[in-house]
């Protein structure tokens, strides 16, 4: 979404540009070593974020540019990204630190929580409208996108309501268009259109329809409200998440007819389902679209597309037949912002020495306290082991896993750990995680500790883990380690001198989550209620 500085004034101008100065300045350059979308030539390579930040959203104000994407159920959730250039990002803050309803979210919903948001600018206020398809429609703002959101309002109650996003119109009215998901809604592949209070906090009146998809593209979804000469245009997905294409409708009359068009597919690239994404123009009048790529294990991994119009309909990537209908690049010149700025990737490895966890790790639902403290003083985190439900069966149910995003196709992730266990049966486990999932765990078994690969298949079903043979471990600080390679094939391996590692189990296919690729992180549980629970201490935690 394009922002015109001249409707802004001056001292919401300053105040923007202030903001962003902090977020720049606030940290260093973190550039992973696993995934640089930078070339460092003046091109960058798609994708710019080879991670699940699935259904993107991103507008430009000023100098700087802002995303969100869907987080689902876990927390911290609904991520804050910041970029100067479209290809190097920052993940500078998550809208809030726990879920409402919180008697929901203190356990896992998986596939439920955070879906598709949208988050706009507007009188000096950044707005993102979200949809939990099982409560209805929020709306949260702030002047400060680094700082405190406000508390979540839902503006839309009802089941089934997903994908919002809203259009302040020249003539001062307010709307949003939105979709439905059918596994809660009982129907799908339409599009409606409400009118909205000035201020985003209701919906006025009863919707309009205006697209029906069911004919010629199915599972329509994820629109974005946009509006250009004249038309508005709804930018929508259709055709389903790994097969589908990016549509967009246009009309003169915001509630329609809507002509439509296919401006983005697959094409004869790799690059299977790209569409569902945002619009946004750069200070210098480039236009560009990011997109995601369901990637199975990996998630749904952040494209950028260069875009153009052709007879007031856009054009994603590259039109080689000059149909209209754009195909996904894999490298291209970088946007022209005016300036140039060095490489910058989301956080991934974690020395833990800070007083606050990193931005980039999650938990799998709403968290405890007791779970785990940063220790700056000791550079570590201190994990607890947390009591298993009475009905345990596997780790799917279980929140206290401390989680985040495959950063790359191949890596390998190494824990430094030191435990100090308590009591009988408590595990601290390495972990990939999804509707499969598998660990390196260390238990504490008749005092002493023993090292084995545990794994769930169809963990969503409630199947029992299965264990390799125990290996005795007679060091209380180790290494625990997961190699991934590609097709999201791991291995697990160990050490007690960080040198040398020796390989646990057999290898394991990682598995998608239910609407999230798999993740890797940590946990520490127990089976017996006590007054106190035993230690770990993770000294880092580095992606190589």
């Amino acid at each position: 979404m394009k922002v015109n500085i001249k409707n802004l004034k001056s001292f919401q101008i300053i105040a923007v540009i202030f903001v962003a100065a902090i977020i720049v300045s606030a940290q260093q350059n973190f550039v992973s070593k696993v995934w640089v979308s930078d070339n460092g030539d003046g091109t960058y390579k798609n994708p710019v974020l080879h991670a699940d930040y699935s259904d993107p959203d991103a507008i430009r104000v000023g100098d700087d540019f802002y995303m969100t994407a869907s987080s689902f159920n876990a927390a911290p959730g609904l991520p804050i990204l910041h970029s100067k250039d479209l290809v190097n990002w920052r993940l500078i803050n998550y809208v809030f630190a726990e879920q409402e309803p919180k008697d929901v979210f203190n356990q896992p919903q998986h596939g439920g929580g955070v879906w598709a948001a949208a988050i706009r600018y507007h009188n000096g206020e950044f707005y993102i409208f979200y949809p939990d398809p099982d409560f209805g429609i929020y709306m949260t703002k702030t002047k400060n996108p680094a700082g405190e959101w406000s508390k979540p309002l839902l503006i839309k109650s009802g089941k089934g309501w997903i994908d919002p996003c809203p259009l302040w119109d020249d003539d001062g009215n307010a709307y949003l268009v939105s979709a439905f998901a059918g596994s809660r809604a009982g129907f799908k592949s339409v599009l409606i259109v409400s009118r909205m209070s000035a201020d985003g906090t209701r919906l006025l009146g009863a919707p309009a329809m205006v697209f029906d998809g069911h004919d010629a593209h199915p599972t329509v979804e994820g629109p974005k409200f946009y509006k250009r000469n004249g038309f508005y245009y709804i930018f929508a997905p259709a055709g389903g998440v790994t097969t589908g294409w990016q549509l967009v409708l246009r009309s003169k009359n915001i509630f329609g007819p809507y002509e439509e068009k296919i401006v983005l597919a697959q094409g004869k690239t790799t690059i299977n389902g790209p569409h569902q994404g945002a619009w946004v123009t750069t200070q210098t009048g480039e236009d560009w679209f990011l997109h995601f790529q369901d990637k199975g294990a990996y998630g749904r991994i952040l494209h950028l597309q260069p875009m153009s119009w052709k007879n007031d309909f856009p054009v994603i990537g590259i039109d080689a037949d000059g149909d209209g209908t754009g195909e996904p690049v894999l490298k291209y010149k970088k946007p022209n912002v005016g300036r140039t700025f060095p490489s910058e990737t989301p956080l991934d490895s974690d020395e833990f020495s800070g007083e606050n966890l990193g931005l980039q790790w999650q938990w799998h639902a709403n968290p405890q306290v007791s779970w785990a403290f940063p220790f700056p003083s000791q550079s570590v985190l201190k994990m607890f082991s947390v009591l298993t439900a009475e009905n345990f069966k596997n780790l799917w149910n279980a929140p206290n896993l401390l989680l985040q995003k495959f950063p790359a196709e191949k890596f390998t992730a190494t824990a430094k750990v030191k435990i100090a266990p308590r009591f009988e049966g408590e595990k601290f486990g390495l972990l990939i995680m999804g509707l499969d999932y598998s660990y390196i765990g260390v238990t504490n078994k008749n005092g002493k500790l023993y090292i084995a690969q545990s794994t769930a298949k169809d963990a969503d079903k409630g199947t029992a883990e299965s264990e390799t043979e125990p290996i005795l471990l007679n060091e209380k600080t180790f290494y625990l380690r997961v190699t991934v390679s590609e097709v999201a094939m791991c291995n697990f391996s160990f050490s007690t001198d960080g040198k040398n590692f020796t390989t646990v189990g057999t290898p394991f296919k990682a598995r998608e989550g239910r609407w999230i690729g798999a993740k890797v992180g940590l946990f520490f549980t127990r089976t017996g209620k006590f007054n106190d629970a035993g230690s770990a201490d993770i000294d880092w935690f580095r992606f190589e």
